[in-house]
């Protein structure tokens, strides 16, 4: 997102990056509904860490009476990370899938960590703390 910002002020046009995480979140969950409201023709991969996006898709899709399990709506997560989205979305029967980055290893490595630093930078109740206690819980259970 920096280098884009500085390529666009270097180049003289508009950075085509969102200003901040509340207007990407808001186009984010604008896309959803446009995919949602176009089922018969869109099929979609929601590839998101974020809870509340997944939370969105999930009770738009349950809103609009939506299978669970239909076959052009997928829920998806870095392999590795967010597993307790995964997991659970799995558990209430949605389709997920988690996914793995591709390329060069320098590459993809600095993929992962910065996707790792932002997540970690998120208050505590954004980075699902308290669902991963609650997950451990239950599985010692």
């Amino acid at each position: 997102m920096e280098k884009e910002r500085k390529r666009a002020a270097e180049m003289g046009y508009p950075s085509l990056i969102q200003p901040d995480k509340q207007s990407t979140d808001k186009d984010y969950d604008a896309a959803l509904h446009f995919c949602v409201d176009n089922l018969e023709k869109v099929a979609f991969v929601a590839g998101t860490h974020n809870e509340n996006s997944c939370r969105v898709l999930a009770d738009l899709l349950n809103e609009k009476k939506v299978l669970h399990n239909h076959p052009h709506v997928y829920f998806s997560q870095l392999l590795g990370m967010s597993d307790n989205l995964s997991f659970n979305l799995a558990d209430a029967g949605y389709n997920v899938a988690k996914y793995v980055p591709y390329g060069p290893v320098k590459s993809v490595l600095l993929i992962c960590l910065e996707e790792r630093r932002k997540i970690l930078l998120l208050p505590a109740d954004e980075q699902g703390v308290n669902l991963i206690l609650k997950e451990k819980r239950r599985r010692v259970i």
